[in-house]
């Protein structure tokens, strides 16, 4: 499998942030068996940024906790080019500990969600929803990660 992560942070690298190396390992885990290249770009970002990009392109207001932007269309031209993740890295901090999870754990969903969600899952309809939550909780398993939805 050939991956190509580009992991891009808003103010620079903090420490307390997943490395490249592991949101690489993540990405990996959520393609395999899946798709055998892919080119993705992880951005985290602050929650000015994550605002900012919610209002513009969901139309609400606040951060999120991840975005995902599929570059459908571009298969042609790009084949290997899935799109681009935002995270937005207090959310993500805020969530795990309200939630009384691992903050790595909690690190580790968002980055499988995101790429799910490239990979055109999706959990609007429950139907969805099931599919997409039950094999996140099959990858972070594997990856050896508690179930994210589990209370």
């Amino acid at each position: 499998m050939s991956v190509e992560v580009v992991v891009q942070y808003a103010a620079g690298p903090p420490t307390a942030l997943p490395s490249k190396k592991t949101i690489t390992l993540w990405v990996k885990a959520a393609l395999a068996g899946r798709r055998e290249e892919a080119q993705i770009t992880v951005r985290i970002v602050d929650e000015e940024e994550g605002s900012e990009l919610n209002q513009r392109w969901r139309k609400r207001a606040g951060p999120t906790n991840v975005l995902s932007f599929s570059s459908t269309g571009l298969e042609r031209i790009a084949p290997a080019l899935l799109g681009d993740i935002v995270i937005c890295a207090p959310v993500v901090e805020r969530e795990a500990q309200h939630q009384r999870k691992a903050l790595r754990a909690h690190w580790a969903h968002m980055v499988i969600h995101g790429t799910l969600h490239l990979l055109g899952l999706d959990h609007i309809e429950e139907q969805q929803a099931l599919i997409m939550e039950q094999l996140e909780t099959e990858i972070l398993g594997r990856l050896g990660y508690a179930d994210p939805y589990s209370p």
